[in-house]
């Protein structure tokens, strides 16, 4: 069973960017659906993005445009880059595995403020 885990969280400026990566060990990624979702304080779950097996991409509406997921195999890493960052985007950021309830790491927090 892979275990996630998340990082490349921080606290940044609104406008800006970050890119928050998934990394998984004891298990390849590379067959399944791999999930962002976020929680923002106070707050339940959201989906973001997803990423297929073989690439096709989906986005919520409050971040298309302005996020990209993508995915390294040969890493066996999932990747989410946030760019236009707004004060909404403040959450922790989880990684799921093969659906958006899937299990998921102990998250990374991105902070967006001034």
């Amino acid at each position: 069973q892979a275990q996630l885990v998340e990082s490349g969280g921080g606290l940044v400026q609104p406008g800006g960017s970050l890119r928050l990566s998934c990394a998984a060990s004891g298990g390849s990624l590379s067959r399944y659906w791999m999930y962002w979702v976020r929680q923002a304080p106070g707050k339940g779950l959201e989906r973001v993005s997803f990423i297929t097996s073989g690439g096709v991409t989906y986005y919520a509406d409050s971040v298309k445009g302005r996020f990209t997921i993508s995915r390294d195999n040969a890493k066996n890493t999932l990747y989410l880059q946030m760019n236009s960052l707004k004060s909404e985007d403040t959450a922790v950021y989880y990684c799921t595995k093969d659906s958006w309830d899937g299990p998921r790491g102990q998250g990374t927090q991105v902070t967006v403020s001034s």
